[in-house]
């Protein structure tokens, strides 16, 4: 999948009194996974966007360096950086915005 895709495909394996976009009632801040490796110029890009978008909205970021387990090596070597949210693949090499607007706005 490229970063211009909608689909999600699924990987194996916030508490305050205001809610923030992403946060609905009895729904908990998604958790967003970034599979990225060391050095890696677009997973240090992808990164810095989805720290510009934690102003506005609210998740839970993982940052996963699949050069420390030989499996996610293997399945993510030529994709990073590989997003997810709540361990369902959304976008891999770039940030697919719009299409993590409207995970992070769903059911609002």
């Amino acid at each position: 999948m490229t970063g211009g895709g909608h689909g999600r495909t699924a990987v194996p394996g916030s508490a305050s009194g205001s809610l923030a976009v992403g946060e609905g009632p009895g729904r908990p801040a998604p958790t967003l996974t970034v599979y990225h490796r060391v050095d890696c110029g677009l997973c240090a890009q992808m990164l810095a966007e989805l720290a510009a978008l934690q102003s506005r909205y609210t998740f839970a970021l993982e940052r996963v360096d699949i050069d420390q387990d030989p499996d996610l090596a293997t399945r993510f070597n030529a994709k990073v950086p590989v997003l997810a949210v709540d361990g369902e693949i959304l976008c891999c090499h770039f940030l697919d915005a719009p299409a993590l607007i409207d995970e992070l706005t769903r059911n609002d």
